[in-house]
């Protein structure tokens, strides 16, 4: 790879964590699956050439214990779920180039050729484990057959992991109080033969490789803790039935042969689960060719590379979960590196979605369903627009349908969708196109659009999928800002040529945003490049189209979004409660006393409506907070922002001077009573363009009340806050 700024000369792929094969899809899942798909999309609109991949993890002990349960074959189970995400992904426009499993003969052959690599080069060994098993029921209990407590911090975790404290992975034969899972008994610990990789010799590399690793901020400093913990070795072998068989050596010794007493070993699961990535480009590779994208360029260190991982191959970004950081900045970088594959450019790891304040259940049914969501005639683009921008990725963000509404209505309908319509509507009425005839777009106007590129540019190589969309809003804000200044409609009387120039630019804006809008909402912008009479595809456009001339006719244009009335959110929230009530009613009369408890423990790890968001993981320094300049201030008029359910247009005097800023309170406050208040003030955040007002910092409130932040004594405006 090169570590260089997007787009390189390299081939990129961009994968997302492969989603258990073992339960419907809700809107919390679809945030990972979103995120990867915006990137990818992004890096090809910057010119990269690129490959998005991932596929259905079909192993582990969830599947089979669920297909247990169910009286089905594991592989009957998972391919029934694994067809359903085929189906669901392209509803919501996530067009992966190729979407496997890690059951199919590609995943399995390379995952065994991977570990017979890694083991023939010394680093698989054998050791006696103990291992949890069931002697009422004569069963061996590997990974999440077993639960009980974690060594490390105390609380109730999973048999290979720590879900509801320290999220630490977890080995066999290291939880305490183990219980089995399926039957309720106690658990004792048996020896057994295992295989183990040797992590532990990969730590200087991994330590280096965290310094050179981009992304997120947590997916580059959660890791390193584990690492001066001191690495532990990776046991990556189970007593299965279901899974890969653990390779045959040279000699043509089994698994079973070379320590798996009765049973077969198979894989650990995430042994095979991230080789899916390698196995899926393959797979894309061998039904476009290799002149299109080469997989082993990609993935493959090569020969001439004396020291593979860092300066050779593709630009890997692994797109996941919070929870499966240790995986994929630890296990699978020792594993590429451990057999000359390439190691992950970056890693992005997006927090977790709630609920209306509360955690998703499941088996509450207190979730937004992803078929549910389409089922209800929402467009896909509009919750892609919510979960792509709605706060920045590795902080955990909540769904709720009013914040929906508002972030649709406020934003998609009343600045996107505001500046296209009106603007290409006049184009349409008065010159049927872009006005032939001028030359160009206006200094102004280009020099604003070569901004946005370089602000979408900029978040690619920062991986923030949040800022690819602000780019576009902030564009359509000075869009409206620009029409309504110029006034085309007075200037088509009293100044013909100046009011073709103006419509020109709106059409060359509106442009703009169909291309660098595309990676957000694919399908909306599809429909902007049709009205634009553009030819091709917007799916295949890169950012210089966006100062290309327009093609000139226009069809008559429709608006692209429409508001989310109030009543539709308040009947959404109806069904969901109905049905949490209904899911919950009963509940103890059905569940056994074992199943009660886990309910319990899982709700009791999840927050409440009365519970605070979690401090923050990351610690800024003192020279941090320092630059951040607070002062007090005192609001000297207010009023609201036509055309925006909650923006208010304020003057604040803040000392030295009064600044305009624009605030979200007109749906909390009385405007009318906002005039006099002390407020606090964040002066030195950079300026910003809502509903085409500037605005000149941020009024700091406190919740989703807004709660304004005030002094208890008499300090002035302009008084710092230290």
């Amino acid at each position: 790879m090169s570590h260089e700024d997007f787009p390189t000369d390299n081939q990129a792929v961009v994968t997302c964590g492969l989603p258990y094969a073992n339960g419907d899809l809700h809107v919390g899942h679809l945030r990972t699956y979103v995120g990867g798909d915006v990137y990818a999309r992004s890096l090809e609109t910057l010119g990269q050439q690129t490959a998005f991949v991932s596929g259905s993890d079909m192993h582990g002990t969830p599947v089979a214990v669920n297909a247990e349960q169910e009286g089905v074959s594991p592989e009957e189970f998972a391919l029934g779920y694994h067809e359903e995400y085929e189906a669901t992904f392209p509803k919501f426009n996530v067009d992966f180039d190729n979407y496997g499993h890690t059951h199919d003969e590609t995943n399995t052959e390379l995952t065994q050729a991977l570990v017979r690599e890694l083991d023939e080069r010394g680093y698989v060994y054998e050791k006696e484990i103990m291992v949890a098993y069931d002697p009422e029921d004569d069963q061996y209990l590997p990974d999440r057959y077993v639960e009980g407590t974690c060594p490390y911090c105390g609380e109730h975790a999973r048999g290979d992991e720590c879900d509801e404290g320290c999220q630490r992975h977890l080995e066999p034969g290291e939880i305490e109080d183990p219980v089995s899972t399926i039957s309720g008994n106690p658990a004792e610990y048996h020896e057994r033969t295992h295989k183990f990789f040797e992590v532990s010799e990969f730590s200087d590399y991994l330590t280096e490789f965290l310094d050179r690793l981009e992304g997120t901020s947590n997916a580059q400093n959660q890791p390193r803790e584990w690492i001066e913990q001191g690495l532990q070795d990776w046991c990556i072998t189970r007593n299965m039935d279901w899974g890969i068989d653990y390779p045959s050596d040279e000699a043509g010794e089994s698994g079973e042969e070379a320590g798996g007493d009765e049973e077969d070993l198979v894989l650990y699961v995430w042994v095979d689960a991230p080789v899916e990535y390698i196995a899926s480009t393959k797979q894309y590779t061998e039904r476009v060719g290799a002149e299109t994208f080469d997989w082993e360029q990609a993935w493959n260190a090569g020969e001439a590379a004396s020291e593979p991982g860092p300066d050779a191959g593709g630009e890997i970004v692994h797109v996941i979960g919070r929870d499966i950081i240790q995986h994929h900045t630890i296990f699978w970088p020792a594993m590429l590196r451990g057999s000359d594959h390439v190691e992950p450019r970056a890693v992005m790891a997006s927090g977790f979605v709630t609920l209306g304040g509360k955690g998703f259940s499941t088996s509450r049914n207190r979730a937004v369903w992803a078929d549910e969501y389409i089922d209800e005639g929402f467009h896909p683009d509009l919750l892609r627009y919510y979960l792509a921008t709605n706060g920045s990725f590795q902080r955990d963000v909540d769904f709720s349908w009013d914040k929906f509404r508002e972030r649709t209505n406020n934003e998609l309908v009343g600045t996107v969708g505001n500046f296209l319509y009106r603007s290409l509507l006049f184009a349409y009425r008065n010159y049927d196109g872009a006005p032939a005839d001028v030359d160009g777009a206006s200094d102004e106007v280009e020099s604003r659009i070569n901004g946005a590129i370089d602000d979408f540019t900029a978040a690619v190589n920062d991986y923030s999928i949040r800022d690819v969309g602000d780019a576009v809003t902030h564009l359509a804000a000075f869009g409206n800002e620009y029409i309504q200044r110029n006034e085309p409609w007075q200037l088509v009387d009293d100044d013909p040529e100046e009011a073709r120039q103006v419509i020109y630019d709106c059409v060359q804006l509106a442009k703009a945003i169909a291309v660098l809008f595309e990676p957000v909402a694919p399908e909306k912008c599809e429909r902007i490049w049709a009205q634009l009479g553009e030819s091709g595809s917007v799916h295949n456009t890169t950012v210089a189209d966006a100062l290309e001339a327009p093609d000139g006719g226009l069809a008559e244009p429709t608006e692209l979004f429409e508001k989310i009335p109030e009543e539709r959110v308040e009947e959404l929230n109806e069904k969901l409660e109905a049905r949490v009530a209904e899911a919950t009613e009963g509940e103890a009369d059905e569940e056994t006393e074992e199943s009660e408890e886990a309910e319990a423990a899982d709700e009791a790890s999840e927050p409440t409506m009365t519970d605070f968001e979690p401090l923050a993981d990351e610690r800024i320094s003192f020279d941090d907070f320092e630059d951040l300049d607070i002062r007090v201030g005192r609001i000297e008029s207010a009023e609201g922002i036509e055309g925006a359910d909650k923006l208010v247009r304020l003057e604040v005097d803040v000392g030295a001077e009064t600044r305009q800023i624009v605030a979200g309170l007109k749906q909390l406050h009385d405007v009318d009573d906002l005039e006099g208040q002390k407020v606090v003030v964040l002066a030195n955040l950079e300026k910003a363009e809502l509903f085409g007002v500037e605005s000149n910092g941020m009024v700091l409130a406190a919740g989703d009340q807004a709660d304004l932040l005030t002094t208890h004594g008499d300090a002035e405006p302009g008084t710092k806050v230290q």
